[in-house]
């Protein structure tokens, strides 16, 4: 058996085609759509995953402000930050985040599954979420995909 005719091959920024697709969130278990979402803007669908090099696909999430969480989250989920200041710790619950930015919501989910990385900043660039039905993106023609046949 030759094993030079075995070679692997090693995906690169010119080799890779990237698609635009579509997520609709609406009814969709946030840290379910938000695991798939980031499995498909990190390119882990596809035959030719490369793990230092953005192979991922674009995406376009619509109906944010439609999302599901389970349990008491809406009421006892919170997001922290801190102004950098003594004693400048705030919390947002996700209603307010809701009423305020729900787009905020699945970008902030999303990038907690990305790469904690300059590889994961530029994945996260790949993804646009919309609180409603309509989106910027006509003119890149995204692809509608279905995340209940993705595994």
């Amino acid at each position: 058996m030759d094993t030079l005719s075995y070679k692997t091959v090693s995906a690169n920024k010119a080799s890779v085609n990237k698609e635009w697709l579509l997520v609709n969130a609406e009814g969709e278990t946030l840290g379910r759509m938000a695991s798939k979402v980031a499995k498909l803007l990190r390119g882990k669908h596809k035959p030719n995953f490369t793990p230092h090099v953005d192979c991922g696909d674009n995406v376009v999430v619509i109906n944010a402000e439609k999302i599901v969480l389970t349990g008491n989250k809406w009421s006892d989920k919170e997001y922290l930050r801190y102004t950098g200041y003594p004693g400048g710790q705030r919390s947002t619950s996700v209603k307010e985040l809701l009423e305020k930015k729900p787009e905020a919501i699945v970008e902030r989910a999303i990038k907690g599954m990305l790469p904690k990385n300059r590889l994961g900043a530029d994945l996260f660039r790949n993804l646009k979420v919309y609180a409603g039905p309509d989106h910027g993106q006509e003119a890149q023609k995204p692809k509608a995909i279905n995340l209940k046949d993705l595994k």
